[in-house]
């Protein structure tokens, strides 16, 4: 008999379940069965895991070896699934309790019902995951509240379970056919979040719209309201973009991603927000701030003092914390023997990390990840938008973290045409972060999407045809990193670091047409005429060299580096877009 589960039959493992339990009993659950757990001086919870980031290498959409050309990732046949699906099933019943959470993903007319199921070990994130579901006393009528829930997408989740066989123990699987997610040995809440957004990818994709990654917040200029939808891969900073005020009003409707339709209507996703937060400030990201120090929190990842604060910042950690954390840093298997030298000082800190903070393998542990994360639910952000009255899309953009001597993606863009954003948004061009773990170096991703499960080239068609039908809309990208070097170039004077203050200036300029635009010579695109009269108050808030970067080349006399950049993005963009079969007309408008 097959172990793959289908929606059909609602507890579909011989166990006891423990159903939409309140947040207090997770709470409860999770200090009691789940390792590496921490009560903060907040009165929230934050869990310390093992995997650091989501592991898409180790991610298998379950379909026979010949139709890898209609999907994006690692493919895995059925009847190696089944095996591990065996193993899932016997493992959950031996475990002998599920926690279950039953929700939403979306509101209204657009709501997908989705079931996630987690063993006790995992308790923390059935209370981070039942924080951003929509509940179903927010969409179902009293005559569906009072019969049993219909799921459509289903994830079950078992990080105490080594899936045998499968690199590093782990495997997610993807049944697109059942419309079920397995998470089988991880323990990242981004597996549970992602996996079941995955689906609703699919889902929302064979109903003629696309999902994107994409935060999405309402702005009123003038008086007018409109929707801007912000895409980016993690680490970009489409949360802080997302919460960023411009105009009279800004109102927070989604921070991570959106469904797009024909003529603009958005349809959400979550009803909380998943934030990074390292290098947060209450200055600088005051709802976010504010929202993950609140007892109605959960954080993950999260550096927490002796004396239970967070500690935002934190990146390399000394001898005695490292002893404070030694049972913890044991829990999530770091390696020990690294461990009890560090804490003796037989190994200094700058022997095992370099300057960048990168440490060599076997020794992450000495540098704390900056892949912390809080998940706050959408009642406790400051002035959020009315859920359920979405104003339709009529400014989309895309966010790039350039970093590297070569750095040279202007503060923000404008697209002259569609079909040029649909480039744009379609190579997903950034820097990697510290959401890769220790990779570095440019990378691109289409539409930012690294969740979309067929082939990455039904993208950009289906995009051209919801744009077509959304006339108005202004479409641009904005550079989140730096302009000719990184962090360490920025201490030493030989590169601008393009601050929040300059996002949020450079997103109102354009929003309220305070600004003056001309055609880049090289690309194509519209950036600021830093040169006009119009772009004179902008200027006083963000340098002329970020507005546009030949400038500081020119100055600092690396007109070299930039010719070489410019030649090198357009060979490596063709490359790329043909490389997904993107029409000759779109790499045109990109390339030349």
């Amino acid at each position: 008999m097959s172990s793959r589960l289908t929606s059909e039959v609602l507890h579909p493992y011989k166990v006891k379940y423990l159903t939409n339990r309140p947040q207090e009993e997770l709470r409860k659950l999770a200090l009691e069965h789940t390792p590496a757990m921490m009560e903060t001086a907040y009165g929230n919870l934050n869990k310390v895991t093992f995997n650091k980031a989501r592991k898409a290498a180790w991610t298998y959409i379950i379909a026979p070896a010949a139709d890898a050309d209609q999907y994006s990732g690692k493919l895995i046949d059925a009847d190696k699934a089944e095996k591990l699906l065996d193993s899932v099933k016997e493992y959950v019943e031996k475990v002998g309790t599920l926690i279950e959470v039953q929700g939403y993903e979306s509101l209204g007319t657009r709501a997908v019902g989705v079931q996630w199921l987690f063993t006790p070990e995992i308790a923390n994130v059935a209370g981070m995951q039942q924080v951003m579901a929509f509940p179903r006393d927010m969409v179902e009528t009293k005559e569906q509240l009072a019969a049993p829930f219909k799921a459509t997408l289903r994830l079950v989740m078992v990080p105490g379970l080594k899936a045998e066989g499968m690199p590093g123990g782990q495997a997610m699987l993807v049944d697109l056919e059942n419309w079920t997610s397995y998470v089988i040995g991880a323990d990242y809440f981004g597996e549970s979040k992602k996996g079941a957004l995955r689906m609703l990818n699919e889902y929302v994709y064979q109903r003629n719209g696309l999902t994107l990654h994409a935060g999405a917040k309402a702005v009123t200029i003038d008086g007018k309201t409109i929707t801007m939808a912000i895409l980016g891969l993690s680490g970009t900073g489409k949360t802080t973009t997302t919460f960023s005020k411009q105009g009279e009003l800004t109102q927070p409707i989604q921070d991570d991603m959106i469904s797009l339709w024909p003529g603009g209507e958005v349809s959400i996703t979550e009803n909380g927000c998943f934030a990074k937060t390292y290098g947060l400030t209450e200055e600088a990201e005051p709802v976010i701030y504010r929202g993950t120090i609140s007892p109605s929190a959960w954080t993950e990842n999260v550096f927490v003092s002796k004396d239970g604060s967070f500690e935002f910042s934190k990146g390399r950690i000394n001898p005695e914390e490292t002893k404070h954390y030694k049972e913890i840093l044991d829990l999530t298997r770091a390696p020990m023997d690294n461990v009890e030298k560090f804490i003796k000082g037989e190994v200094k800190i700058d022997e095992i990390v370099n300057e960048n903070d990168i440490p060599e393998d076997g020794w992450d542990f000495a540098v704390w990840t900056q892949n912390g994360r809080s998940i706050i639910p959408m009642s406790s952000i400051e002035d959020a938008a009315d859920l359920n009255n979405v104003p339709p899309v009529k400014s989309m953009g895309i966010l790039n973290r350039d970093e590297g001597d070569d750095a040279a993606f202007p503060g923000i863009i404008r697209f002259v045409s569609p079909e040029q954003a649909g480039g744009y948004f379609m190579l997903g061009e950034t820097t990697k972060t510290s959401a890769a773990g220790k990779d570095r170096g440019r990378t691109r991703s289409p539409f930012t999407q690294p969740f979309f499960p067929r082939h990455f080239g039904l993208q950009p068609k289906r995009f051209a045809k919801l744009v077509a039908t959304m006339p108005g809309t202004v479409t641009w990208a904005m550079n989140t990193g730096w302009v000719g070097g990184d962090a360490l170039d920025v201490k030493a004077g030989k590169a601008l670091k393009i601050k929040i203050r300059h996002s949020s200036a450079m997103l109102e300029a354009m929003l309220s047409g305070k600004v003056a635009w001309k055609k880049d010579p090289d690309f194509g695109y519209e950036i600021v005429d830093i040169d006009h009269p119009d772009s004179a108050e902008l200027l006083k808030k963000v340098p002329a060299e970020i507005l546009n970067p030949v400038v500081f080349f020119e100055k600092a006399g690396r007109m070299d580096t930039y010719r070489t950049w410019v030649t090198k993005m357009k060979k490596e963009r063709r490359e790329f877009l043909e490389k997904y079969e993107v029409d000759e007309n779109i790499i045109k408008t990109v390339c030349g």
